[in-house]
């Protein structure tokens, strides 16, 4: 028998008075609580209360066994509410991870500010491109980019969106030409992001059609800062995220190929274990970077460089 059941039954008994209303306030049949009581004090030796046709009344054992009880259930009580308030509260370490460069160019600059807003934080963060496995390896939160939150055992909330852009240098389009179809791209030196989840084969769309581009990376990179340096360096085409490459399409270092055709835009998700019994300090970081990325526009089109 559950000794915290014994327990409560015993309690609801003796304040209120009788089995039966113990056995209504607890839900259970007058004949379970009779039970309960029975096997409890069978199991400590000796009888808890004297029963008469009218009242109920505490043995010298029960009465020290009840004010034990009341003790006992009230530091419960405490422990319980004390959880409630942990789990509200802003407090603890927060394992985080996020994709290198987006934790580098746009993660790095609110960590003081969130952190001097809640000083009883810690943050263990983790930059890496891989997809992280958040409760195999005990992770509070991760920043994912992907077109869409896929996994259905986890809670999502979209930060921001990010379109794709095919671009290269002025360099290399000068020495080798500026593709004027898709079919010319696939000629083209290419360079490739390692985690793309279709390999070689990336998706274009233009008004209604849908086309798919088989490419040859020369230079296979699974960082997409590394990508475009690559690209920076003359070596290729590359197809990244404006937040990325928005500052050198801007000033004309990078050039934005067949800008008709546009490859599927990523969100950019916070994505946490469960939504039940969410912890302050999650909640807190979740909403602080929603609001600090609710103005970016790397969804739209960047002002493009000379052609």
């Amino acid at each position: 028998m559950d000794r915290f059941r014994e327990m409560e039954t015993f309690m609801a008994v003796v304040e209120s008075g009788s089995f039966v209303a113990a056995a209504e306030k607890l839900r259970i049949s007058k004949s379970v609580a009779s039970r309960i009581i029975q096997d409890l004090e069978v199991r400590l030796g000796g009888r808890l209360l004297h029963r008469t046709t009218r009242k109920l009344s505490l043995t010298d054992i029960g009465q020290a066994y009840y004010q034990r009880c009341q003790h006992i259930l009230e530091e419960i009580t405490v422990a319980e509410g004390a959880v409630g308030k942990d789990r509200e509260a802003v407090i603890g370490i927060l394992k985080v991870s996020a994709p290198l460069t987006f934790g580098t160019m746009h993660l790095a600059q609110h960590w003081g500010e969130f952190l001097k807003r809640h000083p009883l934080v810690e943050i263990d963060l983790t930059l890496l491109d891989r997809r992280v496995d958040l409760v195999g390896e005990g992770y509070d939160l991760a920043i994912r980019i992907a077109p869409q939150q896929e996994d259905s055992s986890l809670v999502s909330r979209k930060l921001a969106t990010s379109r794709m852009v095919m671009c290269a240098s002025p360099q290399y389009l000068e020495k080798h030409g500026t593709p004027k179809t898709l079919e010319e791209i696939s000629r083209h030196e290419f360079i490739g992001y390692s985690y793309v989840p279709t390999g070689d084969i990336w998706t274009f769309k233009s008004v209604n059609v849908t086309e798919g581009l088989k490419v040859n990376p020369r230079l296979r990179v699974n960082n997409g800062d590394t990508c475009r340096l690559a690209a920076l360096q003359g070596l290729g085409i590359i197809v990244q995220p404006s937040f990325i490459i928005s500052n050198d399409l801007a000033s004309g270092h990078l050039i934005e190929i067949l800008p008709e055709w546009h490859a599927e835009e990523r969100g950019i998700y916070a994505v946490y274990p469960t939504r039940q019994h969410l912890s302050g300090k999650v909640r807190a970081l979740v909403d602080y970077l929603a609001d600090k990325f609710k103005h970016e526009k790397w969804n739209s089109h960047a002002q493009k460089g000379p052609r």
